[in-house]
């Protein structure tokens, strides 16, 4: 189990603490905007579940029973997957998050694990993740969430560390 645990002490670690917060954060608000979404406007009961707020933006009420834009939707067994699946990258998310001494690495480990968490809890509680974000009015054809968007944002993070700030401190350890 040492591969996993134990973490190094937390007050050691001001980007391990960063990047929680940034996913306890992310979490709270992808899960009040779906609370929202769900109870307040009740978008899923409302004709065509949608609320046409500009002509680039609505609100629109979709169950994603897979994973990004719908992919390996199914049923009970795509469902238990999915979930075991969330919850062993988000430990592994957390371990690497432990261990990181780059900022961009700990931001986009907090948006990524934040965004898994939070459809992780409606995949377990609703059978689904709720989506309701929609910019088809540019041409994007997909319903995202707030969860969605921070795995998207955290993913850009994470390439551009990795493409660009890793790239320069190893040019920059090496030219000396």
């Amino acid at each position: 189990m040492t591969i996993l645990w134990p973490l190094p002490p937390v007050h050691k670690r001001p980007l391990f603490r960063m990047g929680m917060i940034l996913a306890a954060v992310t979490l709270v608000l992808d899960q009040a905007t779906k609370l929202w979404v769900l109870h307040l406007l009740e978008l899923p009961g409302r004709i065509g579940g949608k609320v046409e707020l500009s002509p680039i933006f609505d609100l629109t009420y979709v169950e994603n029973r897979g994973i990004s834009f719908g992919l390996l939707a199914g049923g009970m067994a795509s469902r238990v997957f999915l979930s075991l699946v969330s919850i062993v990258v988000s430990v592994f998310i957390v371990r690497w998050l432990a261990k990181t001494e780059r900022r961009f690495s700990a931001i986009a480990a907090g948006l990524i694990l934040g965004g898994a968490v939070g459809n992780l809890i409606d995949r377990v509680f609703y059978g689904y993740v709720v989506d309701f974000l929609d910019f088809s009015g540019i041409g994007f054809g997909y319903v995202f969430n707030v969860a969605d968007a921070a795995i998207n944002i955290g993913v850009a993070f994470l390439l551009y560390d990795w493409l660009v700030v890793e790239r320069r401190e190893r040019a920059g350890s090496s030219s000396g």
